[in-house]
């Protein structure tokens, strides 16, 4: 009965594992997203290594970047491991621009 509990809650462990990684994926994308906004008139380059500064700072890693017009567009990954020997990556994308309206 012990080893059940045991299973049962590694598994448990591991799944919560997943959703704080992805959780820390958003923030990261969304924090990235906005450090990226705030260089988007200092051209592409400028807006992405700001992101990407960013997304690295929370754990994460800038898979990719795209300046559209004013709105900055990032994916982050974070990876981490759910179980001893298994390692996943989490990813999230955000978008941030001008207020418009």
């Amino acid at each position: 009965m012990g080893l059940v509990f045991v299973v049962f809650g590694t598994f448990g462990a591991a799944i919560v594992a997943a959703g704080m990684a992805r959780q820390r994926a958003a923030v990261a994308a969304d924090l990235g997203a906005l450090a990226g906004a705030a260089r988007a008139l200092d051209g592409d380059a400028a807006a992405c290594a700001s992101a990407s500064d960013l997304a690295n700072r929370n754990d994460g890693r800038l898979v990719g970047c795209h300046l559209d017009g004013l709105d900055v567009l990032v994916t982050v990954e974070v990876a981490f491991t759910p179980l001893p020997g298994l390692s996943r990556v989490a990813s999230a994308s955000a978008r941030a621009g001008p207020v418009r309206g």
